[in-house]
């Protein structure tokens, strides 16, 4: 190139006329289209302009092999256009050349962050400070890596260094905003964000942290319109929508939330956290399947993601899926053993499950982590009041209110701890003032159950159905619809998949039912009925175990169905069905000779299990048939039938049950099958305990009248009931809603 030419580009280039520079260089190229340094230049020249340099940049780089200025060019480019795996070899390649490029172990630093991979990053950003001790923007980057690292008092001291140098870098306030947040320092945390926003008003990300701030200080108003004012700046940062969702969802407005966690996936729709967070919204919604798939969306783009598993295991939960709940739980806690809120949900779900040793275990392991967890605080109360100490229960639970009184499920479950009187006026309007602000369905329907039973335990009984009626309204909701006809034509299949015929075969030709010495006793009834009740007095017995409610029967219905179809051998899946579920019972009971199953919806399965268990023993606990819905209407059950809802689908789930043990009673082998009226019971104890142990094969203990004071773990919603000696306050008690069971009357 001659010297004049050489003149006119530096000329060009220093006064910033670089469009007219551009066309210099394209006709200079057109003769000489093998020069290095035309091509570096004019790449250079289109990066200036904002255009694309690449092309270029790649020719100047495969002709100046050894220009470590050309490498570094082309990862800068490469690097501003998203492609960070090709960028690094171009750094990487300059450093060969120039080992001490500053600038350039700074860029890989910068390109080895966004990629994920901090602790390299990290070792840049320390060579380049090596070079240049005085490299504040290094200095800077280093603390970004540091923090990523979990190293946040050494990024602290990264920011702040750098600040001392460079103290109107906006990102930098940002960053050292971002690091005292994750430290809990919340109020110096806005601080550093409002410095940022003093020396550049319209930086969104700033905004959007300072909005996250304000939030964690329960400021909410105030983090809504900073949000809202960083969307104005920049509509399309689907961070900003993401946090503007949490920040809903926080204030109980989760269909606004949902639209702004779809907005951000919108933008993005590779956003894991955006996902998870929109799977929370639904949940709120109670739309429990579409949140399964949003987690599970998140977990496909970040399968270590420990959070999202955690949720997709609540509404796994939720669903009745309690396995592969505990499986997510699990897979949670070994991505994050220290993931406190996991270890609480895991040990609510094994104390749903009937395990209270794991239940206690996962409890304790939570608030070891986290002392004050209100999950953790309020599952070891629930696991007191198993065991029957409702005053440290309510203890517990008041403990939790003090540090988190706008907690519902807490505040509802003190009315689980004992019958509630005028006294108990604060916690009432504490409960009305919670339920009246418009929380998501759940939360409200919890207090709204709560506030029934304090007015039906105060005998104002126009106040309680009323806030029975809320809470079944808002469950329904969230839970699926029920189908009446459905339910009637899976009643006909099963009653006609199990004749008087097939019994009997079967009966005849199955192996014996139990090992020596084990005698499975079931208890079966509508819920509510009295069943645990009936349990809690057998396992007073000194022969008897109470397992509590089994979930096993249902399953086995449906595997013993689909084998049948398929031709299989019918007497080999009893047999399979037997063995797993005497494994079962031992697995729980140890060497106890008898064994309760008290899931009342067993009732359905009474065929298969006879067929598959000759020798097991059914008590079927009858209930006024008023008094048994109005109960389950007026019970918030964690996992409940689609039926529980509604009264006209409670009188026709009687109706259906009513015709379930009819026909059992036609074709149930003499002496396998009890009724037991509840009023009875409740008449003479005594007559009705002696028919019981004599009905199953046991002598008379009269331990067995003294039944609410064994010591042993009753999970269901009659926990505080069995507690107590028997009385006939539950005896008749429709009548005091004789107005309002509309439907129910077809029962009387």
């Amino acid at each position: 190139m001659a010297a004049g030419e050489l003149h006119r580009i530096r000329l060009l280039f220093e006064s910033g006329r670089y469009a007219e520079l551009e066309r210099a260089l394209k006709e200079l190229l057109t003769r000489q289209p093998e020069s290095g340094p035309l091509w570096k230049t004019l790449g250079q020249t289109l990066a200036v302009q904002h255009k694309d340099a690449l092309p270029a940049l790649e020719r100047a780089a495969h002709l100046l092999p050894q220009d470590a200025q050309a490498h570094y060019d082309l990862g800068a480019a490469l690097r501003k256009l998203g492609r960070l795996a090709d960028a690094v070899p171009s750094y990487e390649r300059a450093l060969e050349i120039k080992p001490d490029f500053v600038e350039a172990h700074n860029d890989l630093g910068n390109a080895l962050q966004a990629m994920g991979r901090p602790s390299e990053a990290a070792a840049s950003y320390r060579r380049a400070l090596a070079l240049k001790p005085d490299f504040a923007t290094a200095r800077s980057n280093l603390g970004v890596a540091l923090q990523s690292l979990g190293m946040l008092e050494e990024a602290m001291a990264c920011y702040r260094a750098a600040l001392e140098s460079m103290p109107r870098s906006a990102e930098t306030h940002n960053n050292l905003g971002n690091a005292l947040r994750r430290l809990g320092r919340v109020e110096e945390a806005v601080t550093s964000y409002r410095r940022a926003l003093e020396i550049r008003p319209e930086y969104a990300e700033a905004l959007s942290n300072l909005g996250n701030a304000l939030r964690d200080l329960g400021r909410l108003d105030e983090a809504e319109a900073v949000y809202r004012r960083a969307l104005a700046i920049a509509p399309a940062l689907p961070e900003v929508h993401n946090n503007l969702g949490n920040m809903l969802l926080q204030r109980s407005r989760a269909e606004e939330a949902a639209a702004s966690f779809r907005e951000a996936l919108n933008l993005r729709s590779d956003y894991p956290e955006a996902h998870s967070n929109l799977g929370a919204a639904l949940m709120e919604l109670g739309r429990l399947d579409e949140a399964v798939e949003s987690y599970r969306r998140a977990l496909q783009l970040m399968p270590d993601y420990a959070e999202a598993h955690n949720n997709l295991g609540n509404a796994l939960r939720a669903l009745g899926r309690l396995d592969e709940a505990a499986d997510s739980y699990h897979r949670a806690l070994g991505i994050k053993p220290d993931f406190a809120k996991a270890h609480s949900n895991l040990g609510s779900l094994r104390r749903f499950q009937g395990l209270a040793a794991e239940a206690e275990a996962c409890c304790e392991a939570a608030l070891a982590i986290e002392p004050n967890l209100s999950a953790a605080l309020a599952l070891r109360a629930d696991l007191r009041s198993d065991r029957g100490d409702f005053a440290q229960s309510e203890e517990l639970l008041r403990r939790v209110l003090a540090v988190d009184p706008e907690n519902a499920h807490v505040l509802a479950a003190i009315v689980r701890c004992r019958r509630m009187t005028h006294a108990d006026a604060a916690w009432l309007a504490d409960a009305q003032r919670l339920a009246a602000r418009g929380l998501p369905p759940p939360q409200e329907a919890y207090l709204r159950y709560a506030i029934g039973k304090y007015f039906d335990d105060v005998a104002d009984y126009a106040q309680a159905f009323s806030s029975f009626r809320k809470a079944n309204e808002l469950r329904k909701v969230i839970r699926p619809r029920h189908d009446p006809e459905r339910l009637t034509r899976e009643v006909d299949t099963l009653l006609g998949a199990c004749d008087r015929d097939w019994l009997s075969r079967a009966q005849t030709r199955a192996q014996p039912g139990a090992p020596p010495g084990t005698h499975p006793i079931f208890i079966v009834g509508m819920m509510r009925s009295g069943t645990s009740l009936v349990e809690q007095i057998l396992a007073s017995h000194p022969s008897v175990f109470g397992a509590g409610e089994l979930k096993f029967w249902d399953v086995a219905w449906a595997r013993y169905a689909a084998s049948t179809a398929k031709g299989e051998d019918s007497e080999r899946m009893l047999a399979v069905l037997a063995a797993e579920y005497l494994q079962l019972l031992r697995t729980l009971s140890g060497n106890a000779a008898y064994v309760v199953d008290k899931m009342p919806g067993n009732f359905m399965f009474l065929g298969l299990i006879l067929a598959a268990l000759p020798g097991a023993r059914i008590i079927n606990v009858q209930r006024h048939p008023v008094d048994t819905c109005l109960s389950i209407y007026f019970q918030d059950f964690e996992v409940a039938p689609t039926y529980t809802n509604d009264l006209a689908h409670l009188a026709h789930y009687y109706r259906e049950y009513l015709r379930v043990m009819a026909y059992w009673r036609s074709i149930a082998p003499a002496g396998t099958l009890l009724d037991l009226p509840y009023e009875g019971l409740l008449e003479d104890q005594e007559a009705a305990t002696r028919r019981m142990l004599s009905f199953v094969g046991l002598p008379w203990d009269a331990r067995c009248l003294d039944f609410h004071q064994t010591d042993r773990v009753v999970i269901t919603a009659s926990k505080w009931q069995v507690r107590q000696k028997l009385n006939r306050r539950s005896v008749g008690r429709w009548r005091n809603y004789a107005q309002f069971i509309g439907p129910l009357e077809q029962l009387l």
